[in-house]
């Protein structure tokens, strides 16, 4: 199974693709969208639409996970983060792909064993995991764990039915199925 992560981001949308065999996981490829710094909003959500619409047909992932917007001290960058999020999951619907949600400290537990891990931690737990000869940049270091997190916990939510929630009465609450 191909299992396709992203980190959102106004100004830079990290993406992770890895390859999940029974436990075993395989790098396949990440990287980031550069939607830049200045100039109307609109145009740059077209950019992060575009660019993940182009790593879906590149990479042909089977699932998707991305990132749950943390709120911020800002309340105007947290909706401008949500906009950049909505536009990579309407790229990830649109092609057709199942999308699992996880805030960032279900994914720092899934790979570094710790919620409060900080940012150097989960590239290097990242880099081990993978077996990769150098530290990914950050921001595809956080993808790589949003599908690390997701290939960790796919099977246990498939098996309860969570993924298809026509099927099921349980449901993912704060991390927790209720």
């Amino acid at each position: 199974m191909i299992i396709l992560g992203i980190d959102p981001g106004l100004r830079t949308t990290g993406f992770g693709v890895i390859e999940k065999h029974g436990s075993k996981l395989r790098y396949i490829a990440s990287g980031t969208i550069k939607a830049g710094l200045e100039g109307a909003l609109p145009p740059r959500l077209k950019i992060i639409l575009a660019g993940v619409r182009e790593v879906v047909a590149t990479y042909g992932p089977d699932c998707a996970a991305i990132e749950k917007v943390f709120v911020n001290v800002n309340p105007q960058s947290t909706l401008l983060l949500g906009q950049a999020r909505g536009a990579a999951i309407c790229a990830l619907v649109g092609a057709d792909l199942e999308v699992a949600e996880y805030s960032p400290t279900q994914i720092k537990q899934s790979v570094v064993g710790s919620g409060k891990a900080a940012k150097p931690q989960v590239q290097d737990m990242v880099a081990r995991l993978l077996k990769l000869p150098g530290l990914p940049g950050s921001d595809a270091a956080d993808a790589l764990g949003v599908a690390i997190c997701h290939a960790h916990t796919y099977d246990t939510l498939a098996l309860l039915n969570v993924l298809n929630p026509q099927k099921t009465t349980l449901r993912m609450k704060n991390g927790r199925l209720v």
